[in-house]
């Protein structure tokens, strides 16, 4: 793979965990960070103290280069609340049907400020930013060019990898539909942004290569081991970002039941979903998406993602993975439950023998 992508961040191997928001606490950003690789901190849900304060857990627990990666959302958003007060009741009744004794509710707002955790992300000054669900402003990107900040943009097409490009970003990182958690979708409807992401790489790839300066293309999607990462090189990618094959690692912060239905995971019943969140994302077909109430469908991100937090919480507490987000990429079943720092180790040893392998 690339040495320029590893050595401008300061690592050993061009391999990104990804920043999955709510499964990434600090061990396992350093853990994966001290194995070589760029650990991330999802910080899309956290506050900004909760981002301060877990950026120096990370910093009492490595000393090498991580990431954080932020939603690019506005900071304030409108709901139907007529809307809003029909998916409650249906959120309810489903909750109440099920047996588990919890319940909606309206919390102070919908989501974090985006402005504010851009703050905190300055403040803690991370290596690298990884940003989604849009572009950031040109005076954002100074801000965090001047502190050092390596700027990666997620796209899903083509034309999203150009506007990142065009903004100036260092990087892009290509989300294939084969990509577990949410898409990264901006300037097209999920649906028609979901192309594979062997198809997409080459297309990126060619697009980058027209441009003055030099953009790596990142790749991210359904990459789950050694052969999958060097797959990827050989269409053009710089690095491979990885975030199901970290899922159950005993570092991640995920749901221990979440965590026991990946290895089962069929292929088949990995699907688009969007009634956890009010956003297409990629995960396991349960219990709770197969009776997913029409009304809560209907909500925009990220007012159906507050709204189901209680529920997800209480799910989790209750070992009912079928009523979790089991976010997870199209190949969840590969996973490999194993200490992050050995999983590193092991994704590197696969890569080595599969490019040994390709040249006889």
């Amino acid at each position: 793979m690339s040495t320029s992508f590893a050595h401008r961040l300061g690592i050993e191997h061009p391999l990104i965990q990804a920043p999955m928001s709510g499964s990434t606490p600090p061990a396992l950003v350093a853990a994966v960070s001290n194995a070589g690789g760029l650990g991330s901190l999802g910080a899309g849900y956290l506050e900004p103290a909760a981002i301060i304060a877990q950026a120096a857990q990370i910093r009492e627990l490595s000393t090498q280069p991580y990431a954080i990666g932020l939603f690019v959302l506005p900071d304030e958003f409108e709901a139907d609340m007529a809307a809003v007060a029909k998916a409650r009741a249906q959120l309810d009744a489903l909750m109440a049907h099920e047996g588990l004794d919890v319940r909606t509710s309206l919390p102070p707002r919908w989501a974090p400020r985006f402005s504010e955790q851009f703050a905190a992300l300055c403040e803690a000054r991370p290596a690298a930013a990884i940003f989604a669900f849009g572009v950031i402003s040109p005076v954002q990107l100074h801000e965090l060019h001047r502190r050092d900040i390596y700027v990666i943009g997620t796209a899903t097409t083509v034309a999203e990898a150009r506007a990142w490009a065009d903004a100036g970003a260092d990087a892009v990182s290509m989300q294939g539909a084969e990509a577990g958690g949410h898409r990264g979708s901006f300037l097209h409807e999920a649906g028609d942004a979901m192309i594979g992401l062997f198809a997409l790489l080459p297309l990126a790839a060619r697009a980058m290569t027209t441009l003055v300066r030099d953009v790596p293309v990142i790749a991210a999607g359904g990459i789950m081991d050694g052969r999958g990462m060097l797959a990827a090189e050989v269409l053009g990618a710089a690095a491979s970002q990885l975030g199901t094959a970290f899922l159950t690692c005993p570092e991640c912060s995920a749901a221990e039941a979440w965590k026991r239905d990946l290895p089962q995971a069929e292929e088949h019943r990995v699907t688009t979903i969007r009634g956890f969140s009010g956003r297409a994302a990629r995960g396991l077909r349960n219990r709770f998406v197969e009776a997913m109430p029409q009304a809560a469908a209907g909500l925009p991100y990220p007012v159906l993602n507050a709204l189901t937090a209680p529920l997800r919480r209480a799910a989790a507490e209750a070992g009912r993975g079928d009523l979790l987000s089991e976010w997870c990429g199209q190949a969840a079943g590969l996973v490999r439950p194993q200490p992050a720092a050995e999983l590193v180790a092991r994704l590197m040893h696969e890569y080595r023998l599969a490019r040994r392998s390709l040249a006889h």
